[in-house]
């Protein structure tokens, strides 16, 4: 398989399998399992049919050009380190699709939460195959969104939004974050290319802004993987279903950060800083997390904080100058997510037979679910370091490298050989708490369900995965030895030093402090097992550390009182204050800049005034003046007399050759004053309050204050214009489109070849932002009663009962005209959309000419035609339609290998008619006239349907 399809089939099954489940009925949670397992075992397969290449050293890579002057290229790449972890997020999310068919309830949305989780898993995919750092950072904060909905699937529980939200809000924050560092480290590399980045570590280490980087960076690291102060989020998580927490713990989220320490280790690793800062943040965590998890009585509550004390372990180990250091990092990264994978799935079957995950009221289940007692019993044991699993094999490397750490250099390091003794010794404690607490002991008594053994399907990922535990523990060598060797030279290179993966290396001191360790933990317990059984009111030293509340009080401080300060200050129910204190700040900054870098003459002289066109701007200017008072007195005359300065635009468009402009903007001018006219039937009446200065009264000092502003406004603006068309720049911009535009667009409209080709992901964006704007329109409106008592309208819309309502006959004779007028407006538009690469037109244009079609007709034929008819042209059908166009014609492109939206130009040979010139950018302004039409057509019929409902209500009400 080609090296592109394999990597692309890779990345996006996840994604189309999340579709097909999210396609699927409510309760067809089976068949959502069956899609979610085939999509899960489908990407396992496809990591397994690259190990081969991977294993001998080769890097797969596949590169589609998206924006390459940018360095925006979607780039997919698989290394031995990035295989490991694919296989980590496919084979568990397998495991963890089995484990929650029998897990969930049938009565829940199970085909959302297969959706959520395979989406979720794309993401991960994403990341791990991430060859560019802008996409690694797009799909970074796709997985703290896909975890927020994973975590808040049960969102009818205060707890799981509560946990949720913590979770997005921190690990989202730390994703911005990393983005900034990506941008910094771009800017230092030259690339944003992995290869490139990974390839410049001296260049890197030694920049000015490698400190700057390096903290952004490790904000979205640390936040992610959950370290020290920023671990509060995971045990809210709990919130989440088992199967959430066991995936999210194991092999994907919380690793994440993990990933991107060791991916970076060879570009930033090794200085004092990364030392410092990591080494301090793993310390940290990996002590608080072991001790806050002993006095846990939640089983999922002290699997997650031992979950932050490993994270803090793995932190640990990169923190050192120690190749060693590294590959046990990774080392622990598989080990750990085997038993802690295991670890939940056994939680979560103890709380689906018994009802509860209170340790305290849970004992004695081994003569109950002896199957279950056992499997845990050796997953706890591996994650506790006892000899012949595998959690002890990593164990006794940290503790290696924990003595062998340069501690002349750092003096910090003088105490992690205690620290890695004590952190061990409590993940015996909370281990044994685990086991003995909960299958141990009398019979359960009060247990809100019968404790009984799960189904033999549910018990499956278990046992594979404790069966993993012991292989490994016992050959190491031979079972997981090939993959992290893969793994650690794809990271290290030729520096990847010789180590042992042997069960037995003597007597020696690491062995020592493992045997110390597991008699302390046990002593521990001993010394605390009555107190937690009876229940202890927190950890000591820590009790008032409430990690959720802390968080609460910082986000009513941040997004409660600072917003509403801000609010209060920047915020206002009316649209002037907001649109004055918008263009204040554009003047302000157009000064700014001015008294910087200075003004002065051009090196042009300015041309004679024609005095025809001076009349004519007198004119526009006139109306413009005019539109300003008479808003005071009549909103109709104001908007007529605006579409007045506007036409006075359109001439002046047509005065200097700018016919494409001039089109635009009369169809704009004509669409707009129609649905500023539509608009004008809800705005309140202006009332004049003789001696109060309300909201709706307009005072003689705000009339003038924004005067002033619209003088400042305009004259900036006329300011730069003049300085702009007074100078010869020494590259004329103009010049680069007029040579490429027909070599390389295929078109001789130069105007629309950039809207279409060479800017034409800008006009993509903006279509997607008229999109929005209009069903935002629509949403608004549809709900919207405005109180008919207070509506602007002429005497002669108003009812016998004095009831606002539109009109709703026909003007029987002008409106047969419009329908024989209207196919020649259709003919004129696509006229237009037909002819507009080479001559004036568009897509654009010719869109807003059909606008006025529709308009003609619903001005003449009456509001009632409006609602009765209107609907059949389905508006969001035709947008959906213009944005799948425009974008597939982007994507298009991708398959050719050229860049997102490159255009395809060529001519074709008709017969009869000869060579036609032929452009894939046609398709691209179809889209946009499908859009701009729906768009219209949509608006319409939200100011429209309000009409017809105010009238209708009226009427019956009357």
């Amino acid at each position: 398989m080609p090296d592109a399809l394999l990597l692309l089939a890779l990345l996006l099954l996840p994604f189309a399998g999340s579709v097909v489940a999210a396609a699927l009925p409510r309760h067809a949670g089976g068949a959502a399992a069956a899609v979610a397992g085939a999509v899960a075992i489908g990407a396992l397969a496809l990591v397994w049919v690259a190990y081969p290449a991977v294993s001998a050293g080769t890097v797969l890579r596949a590169e589609f050009a998206w924006m390459p002057s940018l360095g925006l290229n979607l780039v997919l790449r698989l290394d031995g380190f990035a295989w490991l972890f694919a296989g980590l997020v496919t084979g568990i999310g397998a495991l963890v699709v089995l484990y929650a068919r029998y897990y969930m309830d049938p009565g829940d949305p199970v085909p959302r939460f297969f959706a959520f989780l395979l989406a979720f898993m794309g993401a991960m995919l994403g990341v791990v195959t991430a060859g560019n750092l802008i996409q690694l950072a797009f799909f970074w904060e796709l997985t703290s969104l896909f975890s927020f909905l994973l975590v808040g699937y049960w969102h009818h529980t205060q707890a799981a939004r509560d946990g949720a939200r913590m979770a997005l809000t921190i690990t989202a924050a730390g994703g911005l974050a990393l983005f900034a560092g990506v941008l910094v480290l771009g800017h230092i590399v030259g690339s944003y290319d992995l290869d490139a980045l990974l390839a410049a570590g001296d260049a890197v280490r030694e920049h000015a802004l490698y400190a700057p980087a390096l903290v952004l960076l490790l904000l979205g690291a640390l936040t992610k993987s959950a370290q020290f102060p920023f671990h509060v989020w995971l045990p809210q998580a709990m919130a989440a279903p088992t199967p959430v927490s066991a995936y999210l713990h194991s092999a994907t989220l919380v690793k994440l950060g993990v990933f991107l320490l060791v991916r970076v280790w060879p570009v930033m690793g090794g200085t004092d800083a990364w030392v410092w800062t990591v080494g301090l943040a793993g310390l940290v965590t990996m002590l608080v997390g072991a001790y806050i998890a002993i006095f846990q009585d939640d089983l999922k509550g002290l699997l997650a904080y031992s979950t932050i004390s490993h994270l803090g372990l793995i932190v640990l180990l990169l923190g050192l100058k120690s190749e060693l250091a590294l590959v046990a990092a990774i080392f622990h990264v598989v080990n750990h997510a085997a038993f802690k994978c295991s670890l939940f799935m056994a939680a979560g079957i103890i709380d689906h037979e018994t009802g509860t995950r209170d340790i305290r009221r849970l004992s004695g289940l081994n003569r109950l679910m002896p199957f279950t007692g056992r499997l845990a019993l050796v997953a706890a044991a591996a994650m506790a370091g006892v000899p012949l699993l595998n959690g002890f094999i990593s164990k006794e490397m940290f503790f290696a490298e924990a003595l062998s750490a340069e501690v002349p250099v750092h003096p910090l390091l003088n105490v992690l050989p205690l620290a890695a003794m004590t952190a061990s010794a409590f993940s015996v404690a909370y281990s044994l708490r685990f086991i003995h607490g909960t299958f141990f002991g009398p019979d359960p008594q009060g247990l809100p369900r019968t404790p009984h053994e799960p189904p033999t399907w549910m018990r499956f990922p278990v046992e594979i995965l404790v069966l993993t535990c012991i292989m490994v523990g016992m050959l190491p060598a031979a079972t997981v030895g090939p993959y992290l060797d893969v793994a650690a030279r794809a990271v290290l290179g030729p520096a990847t030093p010789a180590y042992s993966l042997a069960v037995w290396h003597g007597i020696n001191l690491p062995l020592v402090m493992s045997i110390i360790a597991l008699a302390a933990g046990a002593a521990i317990y001993a010394a605390l097992h009555r107190r937690l059984r009876e229940g202890m009111d927190g950890p000591p030293l820590i009790r008032r550390l409430d990690a959720r509340r802390i968080f609460e009080q910082a986000m009513v401080a941040i997004s409660w009182r600072l917003a509403r300060r801000l609010e209060r200050i920047l915020g206002t129910q009316r649209l002037q204050p907001q649109v004055r204190l918008l263009f204040g700040a554009a003047i302000a900054a157009g000064f700014a800049a001015a008294l910087l870098r200075g003004v002065g003459p051009g090196n042009l002289a300015p041309a004679p005034v024609d005095p025809v066109l001076a009349l004519l701007w007198v004119v526009g200017a006139g109306c413009a003046l005019g539109a300003a008072w008479r808003a005071k007195f009549h909103r109709l005359a104001a908007v007529m007399l605006s579409g007045g300065a506007g036409l006075v635009v359109v001439v002046t468009f047509v005065w200097f050759s700018a016919p494409d402009l001039a089109i635009t903007q009369l169809t704009v001018e004509i669409v707009t004053t129609v649905l500023l006219l539509l608009g004008l039937r809800w705005l309140p009446k202006r009332v004049e309050v003789p001696g109060e200065r309300g909201p709706e009264v307009l005072t003689r000092t705000r009339r003038l204050r924004d005067l002033l502003i619209a003088v400042a406004a305009g004259g900036g603006m006329a300011m730069l214009a003049w300085l702009v068309m007074t100078r010869t720049p020494a590259d004329l911009l103009a010049r680069h489109f007029l040579a490429r535009a027909y070599t390389e667009g295929g078109g001789t409209n130069v105007v629309n070849v950039i809207l279409v080709d060479f800017r034409g992901f800008d006009t993509l964006g903006e279509i997607f932002v008229v999109a929005a704007v209009a069903l935002a329109t629509f949403a608004l409106l549809r709900r919207f009663r405005p109180a008919p008592d207070s509506l602007e309208l002429p005497e002669q819309q108003r009812d016998a009962d004095g009831a606002a309502g539109p009109q709703t006959g026909w003007m029987v004779v002008p409106f047969l005209l419009a329908r024989l007028v209207f196919p020649l407006i259709v003919i004129v538009a696509a006229f237009l959309l037909l002819r507009g690469h080479d001559q004036p037109g568009g897509g654009f244009a010719a869109g807003m000419v059909v606008a006025i079609g529709v308009l003609l007709l619903y001005i003449i034929g009456g509001a009632d035609w409006t609602e009765d008819r209107l609907r059949f042209l389905r508006p969001v059908a035709w947008i959906g339609t213009g944005l799948l166009l425009a974008t597939g014609t982007g994507l298009a492109a991708l398959f050719f290998g050229r860049p997102f939206l490159t255009t395809y130009f060529a001519y074709a040979e008709l017969p009869l008619i000869g060579k036609v010139p032929t452009a894939s950018a046609l398709i691209f302004d179809i889209g946009v006239f499908a859009l701009v039409v729906g768009a219209t057509l949509l608006m319409l019929v939200a100011l429209a349907h309000q009409s017809v409902r105010a009238h209708r209500r009226r009427t019956e009400e009357g």
